[in-house]
């Protein structure tokens, strides 16, 4: 049977029993203003629905934002009364996913539990995550992202002349214009905040894959002059071969990997000729992908960064990246996500900064949640020795 790679440090022989969970379905959150990339996404509200808790027989808990099969299909699996080992719970699951597909939500689900199970383990030493990962540093590096679509170009240049102003040495915007069809209006842009920035910042682009292979490279000779960081899903982010043809064609520090969900995906990409590997931590199916594909960067000089929800991901930043590895903050997503937590890390100087609590960085703020009338339903589970898992889907 195949065997997963673990955490160095982690013992993966320590035991579970899930006894009870409870799940806060959260109306929509809004943004401080609507946005949008090339592709349509993401629009006025952040993308979080869920906040889960599950608690463990040593007293622990653990909570996270998580979808809603989370809810259908991981609760009522670990609440069985079982006890297992962390490599146990985590296999056990990973292959009765697996119909779903090794690209579904569904297996995403499973990494959402590795982390509560990661959280619990670091409470029971007093730990926070990111030293029971075995970082010896308190801070992780990002660089930040937004430049919305529906931003003026005044507007983007203010923003980005705002993030070089909070400490931030690499930025990055979405480009796209009217759905990839007005190349020259993003090549202004960038013009733009190249003058505005100078020649000291790192400047990077995402496409949000609006391109084919053709277009890709005619947009990339355009704007090459203005010397990209990176040129972040040009085309499909699962055309291989339209990514290897833009890889070919042109200079550019091609980046893709947010789309996919294990390491076996990137070493594809490095096949193709990516030469920025960017995992999100919120759609991996396992977090210790997350060091299998750092080092692929690393085996082969190329970047690495990860995205997701950078207050959690700050944790495995702390642990496991080195200088010029970054975590994206990208402030549209992640502010609004922010004031939704208690306790978080803290922003500062092109850093994020973790406290030294036990277990991980973030805890919601459900008081404060309640208060602004934004949550919509909390669900108690206990064991139920009759239940388990079955798959909930259709063929």
């Amino acid at each position: 049977m195949y065997k997963f790679t673990n955490f160095k440090g982690v013992d993966t022989d320590e035991r579970f029993r899930f006894t009870g969970a409870m799940c806060v379905k959260l109306k929509p959150i809004p943004v401080d203003r609507p946005w949008r990339d090339a592709t349509g996404g993401f629009g006025a509200y952040a993308p979080i629905g869920m906040w889960c808790e599950l608690r463990d027989k040593s007293g622990y808990s653990s909570g996270g934002f998580v979808s809603a099969s989370f809810e259908r299909n991981i609760i009522p699996a670990v609440l069985c009364g079982e006890d297992r080992s962390y490599d146990e719970w985590y296999e056990d699951l990973y292959w009765r996913l697996r119909n779903f597909g090794f690209q579904s939500g569904e297996i995403v689900d499973l990494a959402q539990l590795e982390l509560m199970m990661l959280d619990i383990m670091a409470k029971r030493r007093g730990l926070p995550l990111h030293r029971l990962l075995g970082a010896t540093k308190d801070y992780a590096l990002c660089y930040k992202g937004g430049g919305s679509l529906l931003a003026s170009d005044d507007e983007l240049v203010g923003e980005m002349a705002t993030y070089a102003g909070q400490g931030y040495r690499t930025v990055k915007f979405k480009v796209g214009s009217d759905w990839g069809r007005d190349m020259e209006a993003d090549a202004r842009r960038l013009m733009k905040v190249r003058e505005a920035l100078g020649d000291e910042f790192e400047i990077a682009v995402d496409c949000n894959q609006v391109f084919d292979a053709g277009e890709a490279v005619e947009f990339w000779n355009m704007i090459k002059e203005f010397r990209p960081a990176w040129f972040e899903e040009p085309v499909h982010s699962h055309d291989m071969n339209a990514i290897a043809y833009v890889a070919q064609h042109t200079d550019a520090v091609v980046a893709a990997g947010e789309s996919m969900r294990n390491a076996f995906a990137f070493e594809t990409y490095v096949e193709k000729g990516v030469r920025h590997l960017m995992p999100l931590v919120g759609r991996m199916s396992r977090m210790s992908d997350l060091v299998r594909i750092r080092d692929m960067a690393r085996k082969n000089h190329l970047r690495f960064s990860s995205g997701g929800n950078v207050w959690l991901n700050a944790a495995f930043g702390a642990a496991f990246y080195d200088e010029g590895e970054f975590l994206e903050n990208h402030e549209p997503m992640t502010m609004p996500i922010g004031q939704c937590l208690s306790v978080k890390p803290e922003e500062r100087n092109g850093r994020m900064y973790l406290s030294d609590i036990p277990g991980s960085p973030i805890r919601l703020d459900r008081e404060g949640l309640e208060r602004r009338g934004l949550i919509d339903d909390i669900k108690f589970y206990g064991v139920d020795k009759a239940g388990g898992f079955y798959v909930r889907g259709t063929y």
